[in-house]
């Protein structure tokens, strides 16, 4: 009987926290058939894919790397509440859990309960996880042969599965090494194929020909740059050995400033300037990857003369600019069924851009910033006011601010 008392812990704290959260319903009289609906079908979910508090009592560093996380947010940022709303409301709306299937992949097991993850999601701070620790470390296979390529789950059970041999005996649950953490495959599932895609029968391009690139012909995962090795504990009290971070760097986090590398050359013809400036992608996989379908990468070229006054200024903009069945430009996936404009930088490539400019007067030097940024969010008025609405940090919310990749300053003379 020693061994089940970690569990039956866990089991009471579990059930006084649903029935805490009945007599706190019963007592405001907001409590319905639909309000116990939903109590019931979380805890079946969380049952299922234990929620990630639990691990956090013995997992507490790579907990605390993931609560840090852009997938710590999947169901929480004010932008996919906002585009959740607009597929809703759309014609395309019926299948209430499309957005789940990446942004709370569990939704795939409990589609019956698809209403309870909208009304979780459209809280703004959700109970229930997005993706978490179980939505990964439950999945067995994946099968590649479906577009997307889909997950499937060991349910029912209390294996998890993970990339390490010498995991720790515990009582909380059983583990399992699989190979299938340490390769791209894991990941597939919510990074190659989104809902545009698959509309304009394309299934393999939000990431471009990544299985191609050099890098994956060297070996390298997705593992490799967004899981780094590092040393540390796993579980609380473990001995210290190579582990995975989890705080998923990419766009957030420093990982972006390896992304690419802008070169420029200047040639002053008189009164004319001309400049080249070459930006190659160091990715292996497109640059952006275009969900959501805003996402663009800006390069921007400022010339600078008598006094650090702008005299010229000039960008080039790598993503992609979708139709909807009007023929208008739209920004939603979903609404997607035609690529008007691809710009985007394909895995490892390198593009040449050409300004000229008249060559800046009544200065010896003048000074030439370049910077790759990812561009803040856009889109139609109505659906920025509606996220700055739904931001606890109103405009100043990260999703309005470029993220800068890479920048580069020459000061250039110009001879006589």
């Amino acid at each position: 009987m020693e061994t089940v008392k970690p569990l039956l812990i866990i089991r009471t704290a579990w059930l006084s926290g649903i029935v805490a959260m009945c007599v706190v319903l019963l007592s405001s009289g907001v409590f319905t058939a639909a309000s116990a609906q939903n109590i019931a079908g979380q805890a079946q979910i969380e049952k299922t894919f234990p929620h990630s508090s639990k691990c956090k009592r013995c997992h507490e560093r790579v907990y605390e790397e993931w609560e840090t996380s852009p997938l710590a947010k999947s169901i929480h940022s004010p932008a996919f509440r906002a585009s959740l709303d607009a597929y809703l409301n759309s014609s395309m709306g019926k299948d209430k859990a499309l957005c789940f299937r990446c942004h709370a992949p569990h939704v795939r097991e409990f589609s019956e309960h698809a209403q309870l993850f909208i009304d979780q999601t459209k809280t703004g701070d959700p109970s229930m996880d997005g993706v978490a620790c179980s939505q990964c470390h439950l999945i067995k296979q994946v099968d590649r042969a479906k577009h997307p390529p889909e997950p499937k789950y060991e349910i029912g059970g209390k294996t998890l599965y993970g990339p390490y041999k010498d995991f720790v005996q515990n009582l909380a649950h059983q583990s399992m090494e699989s190979s299938l953490f340490e390769k791209s495959d894991l990941c597939l599932n919510c990074h190659q194929s989104v809902p545009s895609l698959t509309n304009l029968g394309k299934t393999n391009d939000l990431l471009g020909s990544w299985d191609q690139s050099r890098s994956v012909k060297a070996g390298k995962e997705c593992q490799s740059c967004h899981m780094p090795q590092q040393v540390g504990e796993s579980a609380n009290g473990e001995k210290k050995r190579k582990i995975a971070n989890h705080s998923f760097p990419g766009r957030i986090g420093k990982l972006r400033q390896e992304a690419a590398k802008v070169d420029l050359q200047t040639k002053i013809d008189g009164e004319k300037t001309t400049i080249l400036v070459k930006v190659q992608s160091l990715v292996p996989h497109n640059l952006p990857a275009t969900h959501p379908a805003w996402a663009a990468v800006v390069l921007h070229v400022d010339i600078k003369g008598k006094n650090l006054k702008t005299v010229f200024s000039d960008k080039r903009v790598y993503g992609r600019t979708y139709l909807d069945a009007q023929g208008q430009k739209t920004i939603f996936d979903f609404e997607a069924v035609k690529v008007a404009e691809d710009t985007v930088l394909k895995p490892e490539e390198t593009r040449e851009e050409t300004f000229t400019f008249p060559t800046p007067k009544d200065t010896k030097t003048f000074d030439v910033d370049v910077a790759l940024s990812y561009a803040p969010l856009d889109g139609p008025a109505s659906f920025l006011q509606r996220v700055e609405a739904e931001s606890s940090q109103g405009s100043q919310d990260p999703v309005f601010q470029p993220i800068e990749i890479v920048k580069r300053t020459e000061n250039i003379p110009i001879r006589k």
